[in-house]
């Protein structure tokens, strides 16, 4: 069983400053002891790829991470053999045996030539079970996807020439997808699945309490209330929980204790991230009018926690 149980499991994502419900951290504990895949989607940004790191640092061990793409193949996935350590071998050992071709062929392809990549490391991970990433799993194609059914219904790989490849140990298994593609049925019925969205203005505070390096609660809330006025202008890329935390960075830095509408310009490379994002927050009032939302959001909240 990954976790001895749900309150440790708790325990250990606060200890990571992993801010999370707590139905989500049953959800994972749940997975965790069914050895049940977890399939995360939403938009960029969110947080998917957190809630591996996450639990990579609840189980202290190694985060293994495929990074997906478009044209990725088996061999950057599962790994190769290494050609040029196979012809060492054969020139220098295959005298010891003889002329029995059959025994060399068979020799080189062992895992002792194979240069693993990230999925059969997983898989041959040991004493203890390691952590699966398996990012942006909407950008392969269908090919490839189907390729992953083995693996997370068997748990082993099948290699031409090397033959079917058993687990060692199982990870624990994230897949998250941006949603560019949708994800195929077969996979998604080996996983269990979790929706993502970007957090509340309630939430994001509380992100950045335990994250941000800002010591005034005031301007947290200003920043959580900017994020969610940005994300619901229509932006062609909304800002992410992680470049919101590196603006309260650059606040920081700038000695910024208060947003106003003529730091638009300079605080715009930390918020519009695209040419017509730039436009449109440098237009008149654009800034503004978001500087005046996010601080009747912040001034909401606080009334509402007070």
């Amino acid at each position: 069983m990954p976790f001895p149980s749900v309150n440790e499991l708790r325990a250990k994502f606060a200890e990571a400053k992993y801010i999370v419900d707590d139905d989500t951290i049953r959800q994972v504990y749940l997975a965790g002891v069914m050895r049940k895949p977890i399939l995360v989607e939403g938009p960029p940004g969110c947080g998917k790829t957190e809630l591996a790191k996450a639990v990579s640092f609840a189980l202290d061990t190694k985060l293994e991470r495929l990074q997906c793409y478009p044209g990725i193949d088996d061999e950057k996935a599962i790994g190769r053999f290494d050609t040029a350590l196979q012809k060492l071998f054969l020139d220098t050992q295959a005298g010891e045996l003889g002329t029995e071709w059959e025994l060399i062929r068979t020799r080189l392809h062992t895992l002792d030539f194979f240069v693993q990549g990230p999925l059969l490391r997983s898989l041959q991970y040991e004493p203890r079970q390691c952590v699966l990433l398996i990012d942006e799993v909407d950008k392969v194609d269908e090919e490839f996807e189907s390729m992953l059914l083995e693996i997370l219904s068997d748990w082993q790989i099948s290699i031409p020439k090397l033959g079917t490849v058993p687990h060692k140990t199982i990870p624990f298994v994230t897949l998250t997808s941006n949603e560019v593609r949708r994800i195929g049925d077969p996979l998604r019925r080996r996983c269990a699945y979790f929706r993502a969205e970007f957090p509340s203005v309630e939430r994001e505070v509380e992100i950045m309490r335990v994250r941000s390096r800002a010591v005034s609660p005031e301007l947290q809330r200003v920043i959580a209330g900017l994020s969610e006025a940005l994300r619901a202008y229509r932006m062609e890329k909304p800002p992410s929980i992680a470049e919101m935390i590196d603006f309260e960075r650059a606040l920081e830095i700038l000695g910024i204790t208060e947003l106003s509408a003529e730091q638009g310009d300079l605080l715009l490379p930390f918020l519009a991230k695209t040419r017509e994002d730039r436009k449109r927050l440098t237009l008149k009032d654009g800034f503004d009018s978001l500087v005046r939302n996010a601080k009747a959001k912040a001034e909401n909240l606080k009334r509402v926690v007070s």
